[in-house]
């Protein structure tokens, strides 16, 4: 599937999401919101994980100001509240649907670029790959979700200084700070990101979703309720995919990757 926004490909069990507005830098704008959600809906029907990058030279530079501008003039029409919840409906798509996503990120990867790129599970960055959140600079405030997706990767003190200031990291501070677990040379971050992907993509789906769904939770809940979600996960019903590794292993014909290294 290709439209205007968003370029989708399946690539075995990974379905690779590409922001494809790159004469706009891959600005986000609603129409994006809404194909981006359209492929973050088909990825979790017909795939195990998701690859999410940007077409041309940058991941996203945020969000589309123009856009903005139209939407808050004088006289435009009125928005109502839940309209602005689309970011948020959109990223959750992706942070906490049925399966994992991976953010190949290049170039600038800035304001809502970071927000989007916060809701995914792993991050790979390219060496020429930049980061911040300008809106302290441009009047206005974090509306993707950022308060929530960034400032727990990063931090109160992190995130407040990049809204402060304007701080833009680059790829080695930015994993730092945790926004990024993977730095690669500028050209070679898709392809990362697509191993990772196909990795993760050989687990269960059952596990895959409960890495991703519970483990994010555990922030929200008490130290016993935290302990009792877990309880309950560790205990569900397994399915049969679960029930044949688990005997393969036993049987010898499914080591673990130490156990590899070890033979070897």
């Amino acid at each position: 599937m290709t439209d205007d926004l968003i370029t989708y490909e399946l690539k075995g069990n990974v379905a690779l999401i590409g922001l494809n507005r790159p004469d706009k830098r891959n600005a986000i704008n609603e129409g994006l919101l809404n194909a981006l959600a359209a492929a973050a809906i088909r990825a979790g029907g017909e795939a195990r994980a998701a690859v999410l990058f940007g077409h041309g030279r940058n991941f996203s530079a945020g969000l589309d100001l123009a856009w903005l501008a139209e939407r808050i003039r004088p006289g435009a029409p009125y928005q109502k509240p839940y309209i602005g919840s689309l970011w948020h409906r959109t990223f959750n798509l992706i942070s906490r649907g049925p399966i994992p996503f991976v953010a190949a990120l290049h170039g600038p990867v800035i304001g809502g670029g970071l927000e989007l790129a916060s809701a995914a599970h792993i991050r790979v960055a390219a060496d020429n790959a930049v980061f911040g959140l300008p809106e302290g600079q441009r009047g206005i405030f974090v509306g993707g979700g950022g308060t929530v997706w960034v400032q727990r990767i990063v931090g109160n003190a992190t995130m407040t200084d990049m809204m402060l200031t304007g701080r833009i990291l680059n790829a080695e501070e930015a994993r730092n700070v945790r926004i990024a677990q993977y730095v690669e040379p500028a050209g070679t971050e898709k392809e990362k990101a697509l191993q990772l992907a196909t990795r993760i993509a050989e687990n269960t789906p059952t596990t895959n979703w409960q890495i991703t769904n519970l483990l994010p939770r555990m922030n929200d809940v008490s130290h016993e309720d935290g302990l009792f979600m877990e309880f309950l996960n560790s205990n569900m019903m397994k399915p049969p995919e679960t029930i044949g590794r688990l005997s393969a292993f036993l049987d010898g014909k499914s080591p673990l990757p130490l156990d590899k290294k070890k033979a070897d």
